[in-house]
């Protein structure tokens, strides 16, 4: 398990250093991708698969619309290229499901988890916290910094979207069509 963690932090490290110095600007973006999934998988080997998610929904999120900002803007280059844009699309695709289906093989049964947390919220929760809700005393006061934490994680990934896919404000319009 370690020396399939270090290959994959090996990997994400290549990744990046490969987006930083790469000179076309999808590529780099698409390496930047391969980073952030690696990451999941990493989150995923290591138990953690709401951060995963997390994670992973956010890396998607961000994936699309860099991409969008970068065909957007160097149009006429990836009109020529579309057919071979394909391809590493693909591939890319391809590795990650095979590296998932390998990943997913190390997580615990589904409803047998590895552990026993659940118990002691349970015997302990009313106790603990004195509420008697468990959910909402699970949410907020054995996993408060978590939840804040994803919340976080979720409101700039939205804020980002907004931010980026508005429309120009009326100040600009007035301007250009002058």
């Amino acid at each position: 398990m370690e020396i399939i963690i270090s290959l994959l932090i090996l990997l994400m490290i290549i990744a990046a250093i490969v987006a930083i110095e790469i000179r076309d600007l999808l590529s780099s973006v698409i390496s930047l991708g391969a980073v952030g999934l690696i990451l999941t998988l990493l989150f995923l080997l290591l138990q953690a698969p709401d951060v995963a998610i997390v994670q992973f929904v956010v890396e998607i999120l961000s994936l699309v619309i860099l991409i969008r900002a970068t065909i957007v803007r160097d149009e006429d280059v990836y009109e020529k290229k579309k057919i071979l844009l394909r391809i590493p699309i693909l591939m890319s695709i391809l590795i990650f499901l095979v590296i998932l289906g390998f990943s997913l093989r190390f997580l615990p049964d589904f409803g047998n988890p590895k552990y026993r947390v659940s118990d002691y919220y349970i015997k302990n929760t009313i106790s603990d916290t004195g509420a008697t809700d468990i959910v909402a005393a699970i949410i907020l006061n054995y996993r408060a910094y978590d939840t804040l934490g994803e919340a976080t994680v979720l409101f700039t990934a939205i804020l980002s979207v907004i931010l980026i896919l508005r429309k120009v404000g009326k100040k600009l319009n007035n301007e250009r069509n002058q």
